[in-house]
This record gives C-alpha cells, sequence and structure tokens, in this order.
C-alpha cells in the first residue's frame, strides 16, 4: 500500500515524522516545494507534486479544512482510494456544511473515496512528541469512518505507526466526538489518552 500526505504544516509534518520514525516510506506534497523539509525529516519521505502524490492509496488530507475541495478536484474520481481526514472546520459555520459532520463534507468532494477521520484531535505539537506519552503508554489516535473495512484499515496503519488505534464508528454517530461544529470542538479533541497493553 502507497501513502501520501498533502499539506506540510505542522500536522502534516507530525505525521511525516511518525512515518519516518518507522522508517515507511510516504509522499508529501504541498503548493510550496518541500526538498529541505522532507530531506530534514527522514529518507522515507519523498516530496513529490500534489498530482503525483494523490496517485498514492492511502490520502491523509493535512491541509486547511477550506481548501479541501482545491485537493479533490485534481482527480476526477478517487474510487477505491482512502482519504484519511485530519482536517478540523472549528469555525466554519454549520449552515456551511448542510448541518453535517465536516468528514461528510469532506467525503461529498472525494466522489468515490472511503473517508476515513483520524489525526486531527491532538495539537500539533502533541502529536510531534511521537506514539509513547511521557508514562509510558501508546498516545490514543481516535478513527471513525463510515466503511468499516477502511476504518479498520487505517486502524491498522495507525497501530504501525506507534500509536493505539480506538475506533469510534461512523462519523455521524461516535465520530462526532472529533468533529469541530462551528466554534465548538467535539469532546474528544485536544483529550491526550494513552492506552497501557
Amino acid at each position: 500500500m502507497s501513502y501520501a500526505i498533502i499539506g506540510l504544516g505542522k500536522i502534516g509534518t507530525a505525521i511525516a515524522h511518525a512515518f519516518a520514525r518507522q522508517g515507511i516510506e510516504v509522499a508529501v506534497a504541498a503548493r510550496r516545494s518541500l526538498d529541505t523539509l522532507a530531506a530534514k525529516i527522514g529518507p522515507s519521505i519523498v516530496p513529490q507534486r500534489i498530482e503525483d502524490a494523490v496517485k498514492a492509496d492511502v490520502i491523509i488530507l493535512a491541509v486547511p479544512f477550506a481548501t479541501h475541495r482545491d485537493i479533490a478536484r485534481t482527480l476526477d474520481s478517487w474510487k477505491g482510494k482512502i482519504v484519511i481526514d485530519a482536517t478540523n472546520a472549528f469555525g466554519v459555520p454549520p449552515e456551511e456544511l448542510d448541518g453535517l459532520p465536516s468528514s461528510a463534507v469532506v467525503a461529498k468532494a472525494f466522489t468515490g473515496a472511503k473517508v476515513v477521520k483520524a489525526f486531527n484531535h491532538l495539537p500539533a505539537g502533541t502529536l510531534a512528541q511521537g506514539a509513547t506519552t511521557p508514562q509510558g503508554g501508546r498516545r490514543v489516535v481516535f478513527v471513525s469512518s463510515d466503511d468499516d473495512a477502511a476504518s479498520t484499515s487505517v486502524a491498522a496503519l495507525v497501530d504501525r505507526l506507534g500509536f493505539a488505534p480506538i475506533e469510534l464508528g461512523q462519523i455521524g454517530e461516535g465520530g462526532l466526538l472529533v468533529q469541530a461544529r462551528g466554534d465548538t470542538w467535539g469532546r474528544l479533541i485536544f483529550q491526550d489518552l494513552a492506552r497501557f497493553n
């Protein structure tokens, strides 16, 4: 399976470091040149153009929520791909989302993709600390999707990166716990939890 991170701001960089720590190759792409930053992160980080990076099997969307449609337009169909939505729509009025969770709006833009919400609930600085907490547990990453197989696949990736995946179920149910709505954060956002097992 091939991986790509679109957006190498603070969240995207923290996720790229998690891939680098495990020696897992991942393409990274953004609107600016990433060659120097990618080289600093590690040899398994491969800078590409966005148009090339979206050919990966699993795409991690680590861009501001407002730009997700621009990325979605790079392909006519996202069929067969998993898009991991690491965005947050904090400050976006619920009426602009048609009353839907933001990940459901992302799913509408990425036609045919299996969208999974993950890597969005921790601040970038916390995520950048890595998978092991100071107390020695594995840092939790919440996963939710309307596609069970995609959720399981992303949970396996989270585990491979060293984190402890906790699946919350469907986006409009348990997944609401990690969705921002208007000026309100989901109840599990910013919760830095650990699993000890």
